[in-house]
C-alpha cells in the first residue's frame, strides 16, 4: 500500500536525509540504486522538482538518460548502513545492489521505475531538463575541491569528472506502507 503525501509537510525531512544520503533509482538496462548527497527540492517555472546532480561517468547517468525518469527512496528514521555501503561504493554496471544490499522493489505508481521498500519516502520524477555544467563557470574553491586535475584515477573527481544536471518533474510522491 501508497499513502500519498504532500510534500511540503516532508521536505524538512527529506532535506536532512538528503544531507545524509538518499538513493536514486533508475531502471533503463536493468535497475540500478545509487546514493547521492546533492539536489535540491522544490519548485522550478511553476512546476514541483528534484533537482539530481550525477557525475558522467556513472552507470546512473545512462540510465538516466536513456529512460528520463528516476525515482528518490528516503529512509524515515535511519539509513540502513548496508545500503549505503553497497550503493554508494559500487557500481552497478557490474554488480547487482538489489541482491548485494539485500533490497526490496516496490513498484512504481506512475513511473516504470521502482521504489524501495527499505527507504519508503519515495519520489518518481520526469526529467524536464537536463544541463552540461559549464567548469569555467564554477566558483574556483569549488572546482578545485570537487573536480581536482590531480585526483587518482579511481576517484570519483578523476579527470575532472562534471556532474550532468537532472531538473525532475516530481509526478508522484508516497509512502510505501
Amino acid at each position: 500500500m501508497k499513502k500519498t503525501i504532500d510534500l511540503k509537510e516532508y521536505s524538512n525531512l527529506i532535506l536532512e536525509a538528503l544531507s545524509k544520503g538518499i538513493l536514486l533509482n533508475t531502471d533503463g538496462e536493468k535497475f540500478n540504486t545509487m546514493v547521492i548527497g546533492w539536489g535540491h527540492l522544490g519548485t522550478l517555472w511553476g512546476i514541483p522538482s528534484f533537482v539530481a546532480y550525477v557525475r558522467h561517468s556513472r552507470y546512473t547517468k545512462s540510465q538516466v538518460d536513456e529512460t528520463g525518469e528516476f525515482t528518490l527512496s528516503v529512509p524515515l528514521g535511519g539509513a540502513d548502513p548496508l545500503i549505503g555501503q553497497v550503493c554508494g561504493s559500487l557500481s552497478g554496471r557490474d554488480t547487482d545492489k538489489v541482491k548485494e544490499a539485500g533490497l526490496t522493489l516496490e513498484p512504481p505508481r506512475t513511473n516504470r521505475t521502482p521504489g524501495i521498500r527499505q527507504y519508503p519516502l519515495t519520489i518518481e520524477c520526469r526529467v524536464i531538463y537536463t544541463q552540461e555544467p559549464v567548469f569555467e563557470n564554477i566558483p574556483e574553491g569549488i572546482r578545485e575541491r570537487m573536480y581536482p586535475r590531480e585526483a587518482p584515477g579511481t576517484s570519483p573527481a578523476a579527470e575532472r569528472d562534471l556532474h550532468t544536471i537532472y531538473v525532475g518533474r516530481i509526478v508522484d510522491a508516497y509512502i510505501i506502507e
